[in-house]
């Protein structure tokens, strides 16, 4: 990685500078992602800011995870209060931040009491399976073609949009089937729209085919973040939760992104009436922070004890990040954020499509709330992804102080994933719809 001097910067930045990437370039592994060239210092609300004060609106909340923006004053107040009283302990131990944070979780959803608390999303779906092998006695889990819910173990096995490659065997008995694309439909009614129901079925007569009688779960996102902002259609979940009992399988839905209002809804899930066996969440339940959690019902909890369920981490049930998940909720509640994620999303779309009417390189708006997809083309007859166009559009946007993450996997197409945070002003989405603008036109150029 060669070392990049800031434009106009003096002679002590410009070192400051070379020996940071320097520093980078000789000790820093590289994990997946290209690192962005302007180094960030702090950040604060719908903003981060780099080491020369330039703010940067942040569209994707850090990792898709800062649902209350930066270093909201609540978390803050927060941390240094409860790490300065308890912060972690012997696994075996409790305190009353976890159990308050297990309550209140536990009391969101009739069917979903009982609560494990963990740090990683990857984890609580690790927890999520492990779980569902248990209870059921069986081994082959199911995902989605398009899934991202972990890097490790199980999890990883589960993970078929990237990243499978070169790492030796998946865990045995993993199985994926195609999600439903409405954009992209491989089973279509007369008129052309998507016929996700002969989809789903077909996928699920391949799935027998192929399993050893065995089938203990199915793990899903509501909507399919990785894979390109991918909502499951109204009816889909129950559909996909009637053919997992028809097959003693459990449905584990994955909210590590659509949990916690950003849809406008608590879950996602929620909008369909049906209720998963097994929830987890992660990254927006922390805020940006370490807190992740397993929710299922007092049935398969008992079953699963019976049976000697263990997942026994370092940092299970960790006060510190208990207490964050609690001032989480108080400010959703406080705020009425699940409502702004409802109206402010709908500004958001809005100023998205009328893009779309502007340029022909955006092929498709989809999502929910305040997670939502802009598909970038080549044209809108073909719909052939444009990776070129969208880099040039990303680059163009992160130039004018817009920072938009973009889905970049060929089979997946070139997905602008936005989700800024639930606390964004009207005024900041609008000059992020501006920015975009700008960063279209320029790329066209």
């Amino acid at each position: 990685m060669a070392p990049v001097s800031p434009v106009h910067a003096s002679p002590a930045d410009q070192n400051a500078d070379t020996a940071f990437w320097s520093s980078v370039s000789d000790h820093v592994m590289r994990y997946g992602p290209v690192f962005e060239k302007r180094v960030i210092d702090r950040a604060e609300g719908s903003f981060v800011y780099d080491v020369a004060g330039e703010p940067i609106l942040d569209f994707t909340s850090g990792q898709m995870s800062a649902v209350l923006g930066h270093s909201h004053p609540d978390i803050v107040r927060t941390v240094r209060e409860q790490v300065g009283r308890l912060d972690h302990l012997f696994s075996g131990m409790l305190s009353r931040p976890v159990v308050e944070l297990s309550k209140r979780l536990g009391l969101l959803v009739p069917g979903l009491e009982k609560v494990l608390l963990l740090s990683t999303g990857g984890e609580s779906n690790e927890a999520a399976i492990r779980l569902a092998k248990i209870v059921t006695g069986k081994h082959e889990i199911v995902a989605f073609s398009k899934s991202w819910h972990g890097m490790t173990g199980a999890a990883a096995s589960v993970t078929f949009s990237a990243a499978r490659r070169g790492y030796g065997p998946a865990a045995v008995g993993s199985f994926a089937i195609p999600a439903p694309n409405a954009y992209r439909p491989r089973f279509t009614h007369a008129d052309g729209s998507l016929d996700w129901q002969t989809e789903l079925d077909d996928a699920f007569a391949l799935i027998d085919s192929q399993s050893t009688g065995n089938l203990a779960a199915f793990i899903a996102e509501p909507i399919l973040s990785s894979g390109g902002i991918i909502e499951l259609p109204e009816g889909y979940l129950a559909a996909l939760k009637k053919k997992c009992e028809e097959r003693g399988m459990l449905l584990i839905l994955d909210e590590a992104q659509t949990g916690m209002g950003r849809t406008g809804d608590m879950f996602a899930f929620q909008r369909d009436g049906v209720t998963p066996d097994i929830l987890t969440l992660s990254k927006t339940l922390g805020a940006g922070l370490p807190l992740a959690a397993v929710l299922t019902s007092r049935e398969i909890e008992e079953r699963a004890h019976e049976r000697g369920f263990v997942f026994l981490t370092t940092h299970v049930s960790d006060p510190l990040l208990a207490a964050v998940g609690l001032t989480v909720m108080d400010v959703l509640e406080r705020d009425k954020l699940i409502d702004r994620a409802r109206t402010a999303g709908s500004r958001l779309r809005s100023g998205l499509e009328a893009l779309q009417q502007r340029f022909e390189c955006i092929g498709d708006v989809r999502g929910r709330g305040l997670l939502l997809g802009l598909e970038i083309v080549t044209d809108r007859a073909s719909r052939q992804p444009d990776l070129e166009m969208a880099d040039r559009i990303g680059d163009e946007a992160m130039a004018r102080g817009l920072s938009m993450n973009i889905v970049k996997v060929p089979a997946m197409g070139a997905v602008f994933r936005i989700a800024p945070p639930l606390t964004v002003s009207d005024e900041e989405l609008d000059q992020g719809l501006r920015l975009m603008g700008d960063a279209i036109e320029a790329a066209k150029r």
